[in-house]
């Protein structure tokens, strides 16, 4: 059995009572990686979810039926390709967000309804033109879009020419924005190891979902209170405050003092 993941940071009672269930089932099955979290099946990333609401026999059906699951992975990594042939060389990615994990099911359906509407176009995008540069596709968006950090949103049902257009336009905007990205992150890097000295915080860590723009100015703040009840704290920054069972104390990025 490999390394486990879990999209919760759930208490460590409640972790100890999921592994011992799966520790009873990973005797029979070569997992890489398990993902604990709302239901069962496997997520964009590949990841096996094992929901925690379910029972040993639903574990043991998705056990079962890992080979499908890897096979339509599979398959997905060669429509992604395939797009990205299509486009410019662009790379199609997958972010994870707040909320439910995305399954691998509905990854696919996305991935294969947006190809199928590419085939017929006959684009004009030099083939390494986007190289280097990244998009996702999402089902619930109208227009195409460049976030801050570089990486282009595209609706699934986007009008190909209107795509083309918005691609080619926006290139040179979106490597700015991904070189600014990039020092983002080397400076988030720096200011969590400060923190993280200069308050005697146990452990530092953020939600995937908290950006690096949202990370930095938070970490400043932390280090202009300088509260002594902080020293050996294990310190998440997140959007919500809690407080975890076991002990861990979970802050908005945007806190307030």
């Amino acid at each position: 059995m490999g390394c486990c993941l879990w999209q919760r940071k759930w208490g460590v009672a409640h972790k100890c009572c999921q592994l011992q269930s799966l520790g009873r089932l990973s005797t029979q099955n070569g997992l890489n990686v398990q993902f604990f979290t709302d239901q069962s099946g496997m997520n964009a990333s590949g990841h096996v979810m094992l929901g925690t609401m379910d029972v040993h026999h639903q574990w043991t059906k998705l056990f079962e039926r890992l080979p499908s699951y890897r096979s339509m992975f599979q398959q997905s990594d060669w429509l992604k390709e395939c797009i990205s042939h299509l486009l410019g060389g662009i790379q199609v990615i997958h972010i994870e967000r707040m909320g439910p994990a995305l399954p691998l099911e509905e990854h696919y359906s996305t991935l294969n309804t947006f190809h199928k509407r590419l085939l017929p176009q006959r684009l004009s995008l030099h083939p390494r033109s986007m190289q280097g540069l990244t998009m996702s596709l999402e089902n619930d968006r109208s227009t195409p879009y460049l976030h801050e950090m570089g990486h282009f949103i595209i609706p699934t049902m986007c009008d190909t020419l209107q795509l083309q257009n918005f691609l080619q336009s926006q290139a040179q905007e979106a490597r700015r924005r991904m070189r600014r990205k990039d020092k983002l992150e080397a400076e988030e890097e720096d200011i969590i190891s400060s923190c993280l000295q200069d308050l005697s915080l146990h452990s530092l860590c953020k939600e995937p979902s908290v950006s690096s723009s949202q990370m930095i100015p938070c970490c400043r703040r932390l280090m202009e209170e300088r509260s002594p009840q902080m020293q050996g704290l294990h310190l998440c920054i997140s959007h919500f405050y809690s407080v975890m069972q076991d002990g861990d104390l979970c802050i908005p990025w945007d806190w307030k003092g």
